[in-house]
């Protein structure tokens, strides 16, 4: 049966959209329902809109505000008193929380239909288990949900879109995927994410021996951090734990990247590894913690130094249990749909290749339910908050029929300045343009002919331009 059809034959057409997650993308797919005309419900398992992000409100983001806004929602609040930040700035998280979000959701229309301090626990249909199959796309989602009082109750849908985020399940210390022996014994000595190291969280680590594991941009906020922090307080000694052999374009593409600020990060902590103000630790695979009269050790391959405090910028996995029930084409290993699993992967691509992308790229067997923003990238470790944007325009513009613009994907997105593909970098400003798309492009990318502008150059959508997702958690 067709998107189309799908869509046209629910039990009830009154219905509203419901929305998992009340972040920026959650958020933005509200907005853009609104302009349409239709009704969404957004559920929001935190006490604020952005609830994840204010555990990371400190951190400055290395995007511009102009990166940061949703054309719609932008639209819904130039309506009001709103006044729209400087384009060329860079907020904290809390920013963009205070200035954006919090004012996007007390907009008039969209203000009734948010649910905060509100989980949801199971996504399901009215009537069908995920093995009943006969009429199934004719019924309604059933959204159980529960309340901050902890009264659960069922919530029904039209279509669905989780936009619920990844935030809440960080990937564990452990090698294997799985926690490494004693991790959850020393919880309390673990940090998930980025802690305020010079704020609230000062007094944690000043004058302790700090381990940060990881190797993306969070790490390295936590490792600047740091530094400061030891110049301040001297006796503070921190050491810094990566997976891969070697550092290769760890670093990235310094002024090569369009994102100035994402660049310029990579070349702090480079400065800070070669004037030997931080102990780089490669080719660490951590599968025990135990406690010592030194402290916490930690061995793998090879026993770390001992240390007080861990700081795990591991990254994070999407939380599959409440949608358990639904017909979902996840791939095996990044645990993204299928058809973007290829196109974002670690293991061949490194630099962001990955191009717009909508409905199709989105779409699963359970019609009319769509993963969207950070949870739609799986376990891939970066995202562009504006990919988030056109995944949910794509996909209201087809919820609401409109099939051509749902198809018409249009972003502009910065590069990197640095791609690697199977552990060997070619990309570069001094490469061709075709050299640079042949090494950062898929063996074999998905053909749709659809023409995609990004800037002024013309791709389509079976080649792949060198772009950036960049985690916006940073």
């Amino acid at each position: 049966m067709s998107h189309q059809s799908a869509f046209s034959n629910t039990v009830s057409s009154s219905l509203p959209v419901a929305i998992i997650g009340a972040g920026p993308v959650g958020l933005a797919a509200a907005a853009h329902l609104v302009r349409k005309g239709k009704t969404p419900v957004v559920f929001e398992a935190g006490e604020s809109v952005g609830a994840s992000i204010l555990r990371w409100g400190h951190v400055r983001f290395f995007s511009p505000w102009r990166y940061m806004l949703d054309t719609q929602a932008v639209s819904l609040l130039e309506e009001t008193d709103w006044r729209k930040p400087d384009g060329e700035d860079y907020p904290l998280g809390r920013d963009l929380v205070e200035q954006y979000l919090v004012p996007l959701a007390q907009v008039p229309t969209l203000a009734p239909h948010l649910h905060l301090n509100t989980r949801v626990l199971a996504v399901t249909r009215l009537g069908y288990d995920k093995m009943k199959t006969s009429g199934r796309e004719e019924a309604p989602f059933v959204l159980r949900v529960q309340r901050a009082n902890g009264d659960e109750e069922d919530i029904l849908a039209r279509a669905v879109i989780d936009a619920s985020g990844t935030y809440e399940h960080p990937n564990p210390l452990g090698a294997y995927g799985v926690p490494a022996l004693g991790e959850r014994t020393f919880h309390q000595h673990i940090f998930y994410g980025i802690p305020d190291v010079l704020g609230k969280d000062r007094s944690r680590y000043a004058g302790r021996r700090v381990l940060v594991v990881g190797s993306g941009h969070s790490a390295f906020n936590a490792l600047l951090d740091l530094a400061e922090l030891a110049h301040q307080e001297p006796t503070t000694q921190f050491f810094w734990a990566i997976r891969r052999k070697e550092v290769g374009q760890l670093y990235g593409g310094g002024k090569s990247d369009a994102l100035a600020e994402r660049g310029h990060l990579g070349a702090r902590l480079r400065h800070l590894v070669e004037s030997e103000q931080v102990r780089l630790l490669t080719n660490v695979s951590i599968q025990k913690l135990a406690q010592t009269a030194e402290g916490i050790q930690i061995t793998g391959f090879e026993e770390l130094p001992a240390v007080d405090e861990i700081i795990a910028t591991t990254g994070f996995r999407p939380n599959l249990s409440l949608i358990n029930e639904l017909r979902l084409t996840l791939d095996p290993a990044v645990e993204s749909p299928v058809a973007l699993a290829s196109l974002i992967d670690p293991n061949v691509h490194s630099c962001g290749t990955v191009p717009p992308h909508g409905v199709d790229e989105l779409t699963h067997p359970e019609a009319n339910f769509y993963i969207v923003g950070m949870k739609s990238y799986g376990r891939a470790p970066t995202f562009l908050m504006l990919t988030g944007y056109e995944q949910v325009r794509s996909i209201v513009a087809a919820l609401t029929g409109d099939w051509e613009s749902a198809r018409r994907v249009e972003l502009e997105l910065p590069e990197t300045g640095v791609c690697s593909v199977d552990g060997g970098s070619c990309c570069s400003p001094a490469s061709s343009e075709a050299e640079n798309a042949g090494c950062c492009a898929p063996s074999s990318p998905r053909p749709v002919q659809v023409p995609v502008t990004l800037g002024v150059r013309q791709f389509s959508r079976n080649r792949l331009p060198l772009t950036t997702q960049g985690n916006y958690c940073d």
